[in-house]
């Protein structure tokens, strides 16, 4: 599912225009990327939270030439699902 389809599917399970499903949800993503880039932890409670997380650096390898280099530390966007997110996902997939 990509954003246009997600709009579709807010905008009608919420009986809003396409056009308002868009504003709400774009602006919804922009307030999570400014918290986690600001530093800040996102939860949404059952779904799941957003925070930075710290990587060390670390030895790595050119795929090229083999030559040994060091991958320098960084910090990342990490989510991690709620229980009611991995649950659900869980269901699908339990034979």
């Amino acid at each position: 599912m990509n954003k246009g389809e997600l709009v579709d599917v807010v905008a009608e399970k919420a009986s809003v225009t396409k056009k308002q499903a868009d504003a709400v949800l774009s602006a919804a993503l922009e307030a999570i990327l400014e918290a986690v880039s600001g530093g800040d932890k996102v939860t949404l409670v059952g779904f799941g939270s957003w925070e930075p997380r710290e990587r060390k650096a670390r030895q790595g390898r050119n795929p090229k030439t083999g030559d040994k280099m060091v991958i320098p530390a960084t910090t990342v966007p990490a989510f991690s699902a709620g229980k009611l997110f991995k649950d659900a996902v869980s269901r699908l997939t339990a034979w």
